[in-house]
């Protein structure tokens, strides 16, 4: 397991979806976890040793409302963090974007973009991390950039002969 993902509530777990299928997609073993900075820390803080021992090179951790999660993690690990916030219906997600984003100096944590396509982009920035010393899963990443290449490409046709 090298990737350790964890989930602020089962309510996260759609959003999380779209990590999943680009760890299944590059072959990247990870694990899935609920857990709460809130509600349940010792759990939390049980998990990130847990994980480390087992081998967790990255943390995800995705979460919504006030969201801290990411920084709860961070303060237990000296992998790389990297936070999702999750949209919500009170604050339309900035409450968990600011609580996510505006870490203490020496705490980082790596903040995407909100919801689906930040747990995407979560997910690739896990693979390009690990591809520093994959060669395997490098070659595969820069075959999936090729392919967008060629997907704006085949795009961009399409649009002249709608001309």
């Amino acid at each position: 397991m090298r990737v350790a993902v964890l989930i602020g509530s089962d309510s996260d777990y759609e959003v999380v979806q779209e990590a999943i299928k680009i760890f299944q997609e590059f072959k990247v073993e990870f694990a899935l976890e609920v857990t709460s900075a809130h509600r349940s820390p010792e759990r939390t803080v049980r998990l990130v040793k847990d994980f480390e021992q087992k081998g967790a090179e990255v943390f995800i951790a995705v979460a919504g409302k006030a969201a801290h999660l990411a920084g709860a993690v961070a303060s237990q690990t000296d992998r790389p963090v990297i936070g999702v916030p999750v949209e919500n219906f009170e604050l339309g997600g900035l409450d968990a974007l600011l609580s996510t984003v505006q870490m203490p100096k020496g705490v980082p944590v790596a903040t995407m973009g909100l919801g689906k396509s930040g747990a995407a982009n979560a997910a690739f920035l896990v693979v390009q991390i690990l591809a520093l010393k994959d060669s395997g899963l490098k070659k595969k990443f820069k075959a999936y950039k090729k392919k967008l290449a060629a997907q704006v490409e085949k795009k961009s046709q399409k649009v002249k002969k709608n001309l």
